[in-house]
C-alpha cells in the first residue's frame, strides 16, 4: 500500500526500542512517514500522550525497566491512547510471546531480523485500517449529532403544538395560560414525590413523568367543541347543559385519536394524552364520568390530573365562582380522599402542599 492513500496527510509513527541501531533500521525502513522515537517505555508513554498523538506505534518487547507488554497495558488504560494501533517488533519469535502480545491488544507482531518490505506493508495496512475506522467513527458521531438535533427539533415542535392547542381551549374557557403551567407542574411534582416515596414506581419512571408533564395541558382540549353559552355560563348549568359539558372528555380523546391517525404511527405520548383527556373527570368511588371507572381502573395519569386540576380550579377565579384560599382548597382535597381522589395521592399531596402552593404562587394569574 502507498502512503498516497492518506492524501496530503503524512501519518506519524512512534518507534520504541532501547537499542539505537534498531531505531535507525526502523527509521530507514519507514522514512516516508513522519517519525518520532523513544528508547524506553516511560518516554514512549510521554510521547503517546503528547499534543500530537501518533497514528501507530512500533514497540519493542524486551526493554529494561518497563517492557513492551507493560507499555501496551498502560496505553490500553487511557481512553486518549487506547485506540492507537501497536505493532510489536521483537526478537522473540515463539508463539506464546506472540499470543500474549495480541491478547493484550497489539494489532500485529513482527519478528526480528526485520524484512523492510514486509514491515512497510504491514504498517501501511494497519494505518489504512485505522483511517477507515476513524472515518466510520466520525461519520457515526456526525449522524448521532444529526439525530439528536432532529429529535430536539421534533420534540420542540410537539411541545409548541401541544401548548398552542391547549391554550386555545383554555382561552375559550376564560382561563389563562398560567392554568396550564400550574397544572402540569403540579402533576410532575406529585408524580415525582409518589415515586420517591415508593408508590407506583413501576410506572412512574422519569420518561413516563416527562410524558405526563408534557401531555397534561391537553386535559381539557375537548372544551374547544363546547358551546360558549355553556362553557362561559356564569350560573349553574342545567342538567342538559351539564351532559353537554361532560362530552368534553370524549371529544378531547377523539381529537387526539384523530391527530394520532393523521400522523400514522403510535406514540407513547398519545397514549398518555388520551388517557388524561378521557378519564381526568373519573372519580375514585366510581361516581365520575364518562365511564364511571372505579379505583385503579382509572389510569394513573388521569388520577394525577384529577388532583392537579381540581386544586387549581379551587384556588382560581372563574366566571361562576371566586377563588378559594389554599387552605380551603386543601381541606376540600382531603375531604375527597377515597371518594373523588386516589387516597395515596391525597396523602402525598398533603405532605407536599407547601411545594404545591409555591407553584401556584410562581405562576399566579396576577
Amino acid at each position: 500500500m502507498s502512503i498516497t492513500l492518506f492524501g496530503d496527510y503524512v501519518p506519524l509513527l512512534l518507534l520504541v526500542d532501547d537499542v539505537p541501531e534498531n531505531l535507525e533500521l526502523l527509521s530507514d525502513c519507514l522514512d516516508d512517514y513522519r517519525l518520532t522515537v523513544a528508547t524506553n517505555g516511560v518516554r514512549a508513554l510521554e510521547l503517546a500522550n503528547g499534543s500530537r498523538k501518533p497514528d501507530l506505534i512500533l514497540l519493542d518487547v524486551n526493554m529494561p525497566g518497563m517492557d513492551g507488554y507493560d507499555v501496551l497495558a498502560r496505553l490500553q488504560e487511557k481512553p486518549t491512547t487506547d485506540d492507537i494501533p501497536v505493532i510489536f517488533v521483537t526478537a522473540l519469535s515463539d508463539s506464546t510471546s506472540e499470543e500474549k502480545g495480541l491478547a493484550l491488544g497489539a494489532v500485529d507482531y513482527v519478528s526480528k531480523p526485520i524484512n523492510a518490505s514486509v514491515l512497510h506493508a504491514r504498517v501501511s495496512a494497519h494505518l489504512a485500517l485505522k483511517a477507515a475506522k476513524d472515518s466510520l467513527s466520525h461519520r457515526a458521531a456526525v449522524l448521532e449529532e444529526e439525530v439528536l438535533i432532529r429529535t430536539r427539533e421534533a420534540v420542540a415542535m410537539q411541545d409548541v403544538a401541544v401548548h398552542a392547542m391547549a391554550s386555545l381551549a383554555e382561552a375559550r374557557d376564560n382561563e389563562t395560560g398560567n392554568h396550564l403551567l400550574r397544572t402540569k407542574n403540579y402533576v410532575r411534582l406529585l408524580a415525582e414525590e409518589l415515586s420517591a416515596r415508593g408508590h407506583y414506581t413501576a410506572q412512574l419512571n422519569p420518561a413516563y413523568i416527562d410524558r405526563l408533564y408534557k401531555s397534561a395541558p391537553l386535559h381539557d382540549i375537548g372544551k374547544v367543541a363546547i358551546p360558549d353559552s355553556i362553557l362561559q355560563k356564569a350560573g349553574k348549568l342545567t342538567a342538559e347543559e351539564f351532559e353537554i359539558m361532560k362530552t368534553h372528555t370524549t371529544l378531547g380523546y377523539e381529537a387526539i385519536c384523530n391527530a394520532e391517525q393523521a400522523l400514522g404511527m403510535d406514540l407513547n405520548f398519545f397514549d398518555c394524552a388520551k388517557d388524561i383527556a378521557l378519564y381526568h373527570q373519573e372519580k375514585w368511588d366510581g361516581s365520575g364520568y364518562p365511564q364511571g371507572l372505579f379505583g385503579e381502573a382509572i389510569p394513573l395519569s388521569a388520577r394525577l390530573m384529577a388532583v392537579a386540576d381540581v386544586y387549581d380550579a379551587l384556588i382560581s377565579e372563574r366566571v361562576y365562582k371566586k377563588a378559594f384560599s389554599h387552605q380551603k382548597a386543601v381541606i376540600i382535597i382531603e375531604d375527597g380522599r377515597g371518594k373523588h381522589f386516589d387516597p395515596v395521592m391525597v396523602d402525598v399531596f398533603l405532605q407536599i402542599q407547601t411545594e404545591v402552593q409555591g407553584i401556584a404562587q410562581r405562576y399566579s394569574d396576577a
